[in-house]
C-alpha cells in the first residue's frame, strides 16, 4: 500500500503545532478550526486526542513547564536552587510569552506543572520552612518569574528623546529600547537576589537548626 502524504496525527503534533499559532499570534487566535488547518486535517480529527479546546491548551502549558529544569532541588541547598529553578523557569516562559497568561492560572491537572510544585514545595519542606511559608514562598516566586517574562520594561519606552523633554528625569529613557535585554535581564537578576536575599535573613532568624535537620529525615 502506498504511504500516506504527511504523517499521522498525534497529541505531539497537535501541541507542537498549537504552540507555535499561540507563538505567533497569541492565546485569542487559536481555534480549533484553525489548528486543524494548520494541520492539514478536519476539525473532527483532533478530538481522537483531545475531548476540548481547553484539554488542547492545557497540553500545550505543560509542554512549556516541561522544559523547566527542577533538577537544582536535588543537587543544592534551598536558596540556590530557587536561583537556578528561577532563571530556568523564567527562560522558559520568556520563549513562550503568550502562554504565560494561561500559565498564571496554576498547575489544574497538569503533570509537568504538578511535578514542579511538588519539586519546589518538597525541598522547602525538607529545608525546614514550615509547610504554609513554603507555599507562601512558591507562589511569590511563580509571581516574580512570570511577571518578569510577561513583558518587558525596556520595551515600555520608545525611541522618541522629544516624548520625554518635559521629564528631566527621563531624559535617557528613549535609550532603553534599545537596550532591553541588558536591562530586563539585570533587574530580573536584582529582583531575585533582593527576594532570596531576603528569604535568607528570614530562614536565619526563624528556622531552628533542628527543623533544618528534621525535614530532611
Amino acid at each position: 500500500m502506498p504511504r500516506p502524504r504527511q504523517a499521522l496525527l498525534s497529541r505531539e503534533r497537535i501541541v507542537e503545532t498549537a504552540l507555535a499559532l499561540i507563538d505567533a499570534d497569541g492565546l485569542d487566535a487559536l481555534s480549533t478550526r484553525r489548528l486543524a488547518a494548520a494541520l492539514g486535517v478536519r476539525g473532527p480529527s483532533l478530538y481522537n486526542h483531545f475531548a476540548t479546546k481547553e484539554e488542547i491548551l492545557d497540553a500545550v502549558a505543560d509542554s512549556v513547564t516541561a522544559t523547566v529544569d527542577v533538577g537544582a532541588f536535588d543537587r543544592y541547598d534551598w536558596a540556590e536552587a530557587l536561583r537556578r529553578w528561577a532563571g530556568s523557569y523564567r527562560a522558559a516562559l520568556a520563549a513562550h510569552p503568550h502562554v504565560v497568561p494561561y500559565l498564571a492560572r496554576g498547575p489544574g491537572r497538569r503533570p509537568a506543572a504538578l511535578a514542579m510544585a511538588d519539586a519546589v514545595y518538597g525541598a522547602l519542606v525538607r529545608a525546614g520552612w514550615p509547610p504554609a511559608r513554603a507555599t507562601h514562598i512558591g507562589a511569590a516566586m511563580r509571581y516574580f518569574v512570570a511577571g518578569s517574562a510577561l513583558g518587558s520594561f525596556a520595551r515600555g519606552f520608545v525611541e522618541d528623546p522629544s516624548l520625554y523633554a518635559a521629564h528631566p528625569h527621563l531624559h535617557q529613557a528613549h535609550r532603553l529600547p534599545g537596550h532591553q535585554r541588558s536591562v530586563d535581564e539585570g533587574a530580573f537578576a536584582l529582583g531575585l537576589d533582593a527576594l532570596l536575599h531576603g528569604l535568607a535573613a528570614e530562614y536565619a532568624a526563624t528556622v531552628t537548626p533542628l527543623e533544618r535537620t528534621a525535614g530532611r529525615e
